[in-house]
């Protein structure tokens, strides 16, 4: 056999390989790949088809690599080459994921909806380019004198010509004649014609604002109600093939449904709730009694079907109760094994979007998903992992299997993407066996999409965070976010990405002091600070568990002077109970404003009573945590309120500049642990961190990514976490006074820590 490498008489020392494949997409990322592989001195340039690899030569600049003079040379024959062209092909359909066609997979898993849904496979009998323009003549020669059936037909017979001719028959101005026509004419159409010529319309790709497609939807508006529920929801299925978004026709879709609710079957519920989601729209009267259909049919639904409800319900931001999310993962739970990936992941959507912790369900998932992982898309293993980490499910087996498939994928992913798996991991605080490829594949691959982070700034944010919380830092990146551009980037965003930002620049300053970029500015600083001490006065120091801690550690040590409620790091969003103690055991007073506040509080004739924090904590269950919310429930910075927008002399074009010129030195900033003090520590200061449920993995002892990295913030900076975990306090809440101060005083006065101190 012929080889397909060419070796040329070059005195630089050039061979040139043959692609087959050139130019297309697979090839590209074949290219690239075997590019970021080659050794130092090789280069890459492409010439038509054919790809110029430059080798070097230890023995002569000149010498080409052979059989005879290299062992190890193997040269790439033909039938190899196009093997490998085939499977990156394939492997590349497999990545890609069709937000068009995928989510409509259902439709085939009954015949009831071909009725209301266009069928792309449905057989029509071929056209020829010359008969149908032959059609086109006979349509320029009569002119407007057609009628109305015989228009539909013209329609229905040219969409049947060869795909690659529709574009030009958009250009054809005998075909614009017959539009232009018909729509005159529309009034005179029946229902039936007039969905024969928008599903005609929608097989030769009509463009979204065509005015055809403007004046048609006019008329379904007008006739809407005069139709039955299968034409209304089959054309409602023919604006979204057509990618058009048609707002007026799906409220008018919406409001007979809602007035016909209880004549709805099983595959018209189905199919609604699919055009629900693909329209971003919840109408909130129509939902709920949507939702007691779903009851209604629940048992009866394919498991497909089940997936295309959850994947309605999430993309229409639409809440259930429940008890509807319990019902439906209870049945999940028990025929996850026969279900499609695909309809799983789209139930793991709506179950973090639920924020339901269904125990079966996802023990059930750790068996049957890591064998699935390497046959999932990229975006599919994304949201597998966003599941994990949203619910705070921490199962080695399911975060080993996304991690070893990941690497070999990374290309694939978008920035999104890269920055949820960093998220997800460095949120759940895991290890991957492969940690050192996995974390350098993502951050080679957020390099490779910077372009995308001018657009959606909060992706960076977020993946840097995930970083932060395993003690990465990449030097470049941090660089970026950090710098004065990009954070005007981040106040116009819609997201409230402030939090995130403080918390990234103040680890970087604790843990990276050698750090020389971009910082976040001390006005931005301390804007976002006031704004989280705010909420923390509001919602986190008033909480009973708190509350009655402090009042008892005042009790215990002396006083209000002898402790502090507040926020030793705000950037970590979490409340500490400051207390100081002497080498000797004996507690330092230092909270001066807080004294003067508990004198004036004496003074005004209010006292904090065993008889006031019986009444704040009453009623609350002994072994559960209070739901968190606002910014201390997670750092991903999902709390969507506008922060105040700061000014900048930098306008976008420089930021768009900055994105492209960043250098691809990929460097990471090296943490800096606690330094060697200088003097022996004449106190011990500890930070008692009263936690509750949210701050741990689900049903575990595991603390998550980011109250790991407050921990390790707060020994770097000298002080000592004590914890007082909610399995432990909440319990005693209901328990005797007296047997609090005991616990109180064990944990405060343990010679272990004075031990370690002295």
């Amino acid at each position: 056999e012929r080889a397909a490498m060419i070796q040329l008489p070059n005195p630089w020392g050039c061979s040139v390989l043959y692609d087959p494949c050139a130019g297309s997409r697979a090839a590209s990322r074949q290219v690239e790949a075997g590019n970021r592989g080659w050794a130092p001195g090789s280069s890459v340039c492409s010439a038509g088809t054919v790809w110029i690899r430059r080798t070097v030569s230890t023995s002569s600049p000149q010498a080409l690599p052979t059989s005879k003079n290299d062992p190890k040379f193997k040269p790439l024959l033909k039938p190899d080459i196009l093997a490998q062209a085939k499977e990156e092909a394939e492997k590349e359909r497999a990545e890609m994921h069709d937000s068009k066609e995928d989510p409509r997979m259902f439709q085939k898993g009954r015949p009831e909806y071909r009725a209301v849904s266009y069928n792309k496979f449905e057989l029509t009998e071929a056209l020829s380019v010359e008969e149908g323009d032959a059609i086109l003549r006979s349509i320029s020669a009569c002119k407007d004198h057609e009628s109305p059936e015989a228009v539909a037909g013209y329609f229905r017979q040219l969409s049947c010509l060869p795909a690659e001719r529709h574009a030009a028959l958009w250009s054809d101005p005998r075909f614009s004649s017959l539009c232009r026509g018909a729509v005159r004419n529309f009034t005179a159409f029946s229902t039936p014609q007039l969905i024969e010529i928008l599903k005609a319309l929608v097989r030769v790709a009509a463009p979204a604002v065509h005015p055809v497609l403007r004046a048609c939807e006019s008329e379904f508006c007008r006739r809407a109600w005069d139709m039955d529920v299968e034409q209304l929801l089959l054309v409602a299925d023919c604006w979204r093939c057509l990618e058009r978004s048609a707002p007026s026709y799906l409220s008018i879709l919406f409001s007979f449904a809602n007035m016909h609710w209880k004549d709805l079957t099983l595959p018209q519920v189905v199919q609604l709730i699919y055009i629900i989601g693909e329209g971003r729209r919840s109408p909130p009267d129509l939902m709920q009694k949507l939702e007691s259909l779903i009851l209604k049919y629940l048992d009866s639904f394919t498991l497909e079907e089940v997936g295309a409800v959850c994947l309605g319900l999430f993309k229409s931001v639409s809440g259930i109760s429940d008890h509807l999310m319990k019902k439906i993962a209870d049945r999940v739970a028990l025929q996850m094994e026969d279900m499609s990936s695909y309809a799983l992941v789209n139930v793991l959507k709506m179950l973090r979007y639920s924020r339901m912790d269904h125990l079966l369900l996802l023990k059930q998932l750790g068996k049957v998903i890591p064998p699935r992982i390497p046959a999932i898309n990229i975006q599919g293993i994304m949201h597998v992992a966003l599941a994990c980490s949203s619910l705070h499910y921490y199962n080695e087996d399911i975060l080993s299997a996304i991690a070893m498939a990941l690497p070999s994928k990374v290309t694939y992913c978008r920035s999104k993407d890269a920055a949820k798996f960093l998220w997800s991991f460095g949120c759940l605080d895991y290890e991957p066996p492969n940690e050192e490829q996995f974390y350098s594949s993502l951050i080679e691959q957020m390099h490779r999409k910077l372009h995308e982070f001018e657009k959606f700034p909060e992706h960076l944010l977020t993946g840097l965070l995930g970083l932060a919380f395993v003690q990465r830092f990449p030097a470049e990146l941090i660089d970026l976010a950090l710098s004065a551009e990009f954070v005007r980037k981040t106040r116009e965003s819609k997201y409230e990405l402030g939090k995130d930002l403080l918390t990234l620049g103040k680890s970087v300053e604790i843990e990276c002091p050698g750090y020389k970029g971009s910082r976040l500015s001390p006005q931005i600083s301390e804007e976002i600070t006031e704004m989280v001490l705010n909420f923390a006065k509001e919602e986190i120091y008033v909480r009973p568990e708190i509350v009655e801690a402090v009042s008892l550690l005042e009790s215990m040590l002396g006083g209000p002077e002898y402790v502090k409620s507040h926020m030793l790091l705000p950037h970590t969003r979490s409340s500490d109970l400051e207390v100081r103690l002497a080498l000797d055991g004996h507690p330092i007073p230092f909270n001066v404003e807080g004294a003067a506040a508990h004198k004036q509080l004496g003074d005004i004739g209010v006292d904090l009573t065993d008889d006031l924090l019986t009444q704040l904590i009453k009623g609350r269950p002994g072994s559960q945590a209070p739901t968190e919310t606002g910014g201390e429930a997670k750092a991903g910075g999902q709390e969507r309120v506008e922060a105040a927008r700061t000014q900048s002399s930098l306008g976008a074009s420089d930021l768009g500049a900055r994105l492209k010129v960043l250098p691809k030195s990929y460097g990471s900033l090296e943490p800096l642990f606690p330094l060697a003090p200088a003097q022996q520590p004449r106190e011990v200061k500890l930070a008692l961190q009263v936690s509750n449920r949210n701050h741990y993995c689900y049903c575990s002892k595991r603390l998550l990514g980011l109250h790991s990295l407050k921990r390790r913030q707060l020994r770097q900076l000298g002080y000592v976490p004590v914890e007082l975990p909610f399995w432990e306090w909440f319990p005693l809440l209901k328990r005797t006074r007296s047997e609090k101060l005991s616990y109180l005083h064990y944990k405060v006065f343990s010679p272990a820590l004075l031990g370690a101190a002295g």
